[in-house]
C-alpha cells in the first residue's frame, strides 16, 4: 500500500489496484502538489462539506467516474451534482475494493458555500478509519480534541497512522493536538496536517513533532508515509 500526504488535508491511498483521494482541495490550495487534471482515483472520500474539504470533488469524480463515499446529507448534495455518492454516518462501515471505511466523531461543523452565497448544510462533520493492506489509518478530519478519541482508538485502533489537524483557529492547536495524539489515540506514527494553507493556520510541524512521545513524520506536499522508518512493517 502507498500512502501520501498532498497539503491541507488531503492524503492519497494506493492498494489492490484502487486508488484513493481524501478530502480533494486542489484548486485555491497553494500548498498542494496536485492539480485536478492530473488526478486519477477510483473513490473519493470526504471528512465534511467545508469548501476546502470537498473541494474540487465533483471535477475529479466526473472526470474519473470516481465513487464519492461521504456523509449522507453531503453524499445527498454531491448525488445532485450528478455524482455518483454512497452516503454513510458515524458509527457505520462498508468494505469496498481497496479496504474497508468507518465514520466516527469529529468535533467541528459541516457545511458547503455555494458560489453565490448560499450555505447547504451537509451533516456531521467526521474522521474517516480506513483498514487496508492489514494496516489502519485514521484520519481525523477537522476537529478540536474531545476526550472519546480514547474510545475510537480503543475499539478500532492501534492504529499505524494517525493524520491529526495541528492548524489551529479552525481546528485544534499543536498543543491539544500532541495531547490527543500521545494520551488518547496513540497511533505508532503520526502525520500532521490542515496547517500552513492560510494565515490563520500557520504552525511549524517540527515544534509539534518536537512536542510529541510519539513518531512523528512531516511530510511535505507529494511525500508518502514510510512504514518502515517508525513501525517495522
Amino acid at each position: 500500500m502507498k500512502l501520501s500526504y498532498h497539503g491541507h488535508s488531503i492524503i492519497q491511498l494506493e492498494n489492490n489496484d484502487s486508488k484513493v483521494i481524501v478530502d480533494p482541495f486542489i484548486n485555491g490550495n497553494e500548498l498542494t502538489d496536485l492539480s485536478t487534471g492530473d488526478v486519477e482515483v477510483d473513490y473519493i472520500l470526504l471528512t465534511h462539506g467545508h469548501n476546502d474539504h470537498v473541494g474540487d470533488t465533483v471535477e475529479i469524480a466526473k472526470k474519473n467516474n470516481a465513487t464519492v463515499v461521504a456523509p449522507v446529507e453531503l453524499a445527498d448534495y454531491l448525488d445532485g451534482k450528478g455524482v455518483e455518492a454512497v452516503g454513510m454516518n458515524i458509527g457505520g462501515s462498508k468494505t469496498f475494493e481497496f479496504g474497508s471505511v468507518k465514520f466516527v466523531h469529529a468535533f467541528h461543523s459541516s457545511s458547503f458555500t455555494e458560489e453565490d452565497g448560499s450555505i447547504q448544510y451537509t451533516g456531521m462533520p467526521t474522521g474517516i478509519i480506513i483498514e487496508a493492506d492489514n494496516r489502519k489509518i485514521y484520519h481525523a478530519g477537522d476537529t478540536g480534541i474531545f476526550g472519546d478519541m480514547k474510545l475510537i482508538s480503543e475499539l478500532n485502533g492501534p492504529f499505524d497512522v494517525a493524520f491529526v489537524p495541528i492548524g489551529d483557529h479552525f481546528t485544534m492547536g499543536i498543543d491539544d493536538a500532541v495531547h490527543a495524539t500521545d494520551e488518547l489515540i496513540k497511533p505508532k506514527v503520526v502525520v500532521p496536517v490542515h496547517y500552513n494553507t492560510f494565515p490563520p493556520i500557520k504552525q511549524d510541524g517540527d515544534t509539534f513533532k518536537d512536542k510529541l512521545s510519539t513518531a512523528c513524520q512531516v511530510l511535505k506536499p507529494g511525500e508518502t508515509v514510510d512504514f518502515e522508518q517508525h513501525m517495522g512493517i
